[in-house]
């Protein structure tokens, strides 16, 4: 992991910036499965959207927040509760709220070609429109390889969720704060160069009991990443099952998100 953490380095030192407040407000915080909680995402800043489920936009404008100021979506992999949600926001700019500002999506190989399926299926005329009024921009991520978009400067991580997909983390620099997600995962060693040193860290949790097989993390795994790293970088934890946390949890100082909050950290 030498080559990630130069990247981390590098990264900082090239931008310089005053420390601002980092704004995570999250739209859904539960599992696929979770009652009480809508599917897991969640924005940054009203500028960096973590994946994009379902809800998207109508738990977007419950909240007042307006979809077009959304510039980069990041996509950690291709299970529906995680970008289902994309059809819709592309149809919105196309039927409802135009949009002017360029729009950059990233994720797994394949993110173009999912996103445009997916879309032609629910609703055909997205693309059918030639003139958009925005550039629509696709990347496609690899292990370790960063990448700059909208003021912003991301690593991507390659996860362990399940055989048949990619799954990748984000550590994400904002004007100087570090953003890092985990994505879908079970405990792996990427994410400890993922999160150390990071302001914050959105981790999953999806089983507050040890039922979740060997593709997510459970309170034990959470405790012993905390154990890991930085005392510095706060733990949040979303993409939760239903229930309460153990009392181990909260007693370690780790944070739980819910639906239609904010955290300023």
């Amino acid at each position: 992991w030498g080559f990630l953490d130069g990247v981390h380095r590098a990264r900082a030192a090239a931008c310089p910036m005053t420390q601002t407040t980092l704004e995570l407000t999250f739209l859904g915080t539960g599992t696929g499965f979770a009652p009480g909680r809508y599917y897991s995402s969640f924005l940054v800043d009203g500028r960096y959207l973590f994946d994009a489920s379902p809800v998207v936009v109508p738990q977007l404008k419950k909240l007042g927040k307006d979809p077009r100021d959304i510039e980069v979506i990041f996509i950690s992999h291709f299970h529906g509760d995680h970008y289902f949600g994309l059809p819709f926001l592309l149809l919105e700019f196309a039927e409802l709220t135009k949009r002017t500002k360029d729009l950059t999506i990233i994720g797994p190989p394949g993110i173009q070609k999912r996103t445009e399926a997916a879309t032609n299926l629910a609703c055909a005329n997205v693309f059918r429109k030639r003139d958009r009024g925005y550039h629509l921009n696709f990347v496609e991520v690899k292990n370790g390889r960063g990448g700059e978009a909208a003021d912003c400067a991301y690593t991507p991580f390659k996860v362990r969720h399940v055989p048949d997909l990619e799954a990748f983390a984000f550590r994400v620099d904002i004007g100087g704060r570090v953003i890092a997600y985990s994505g879908d995962t079970a405990l792996c060693d990427a994410l400890i160069p993922l999160a150390d040193e990071a302001d914050v860290f959105v981790a999953e949790c999806s089983c507050w009991m040890e039922t979740c097989g060997a593709i997510h993390m459970t309170p034990d795994n959470i405790l012993s990443l905390r154990s890991r790293i930085t005392p510095k970088t706060k733990f949040v934890l979303t993409h939760v099952g239903a229930g309460e946390a153990p009392p181990k949890i909260t007693e370690a100082g780790i944070m739980i998100a819910d639906d239609l909050t904010t955290m300023r950290l």
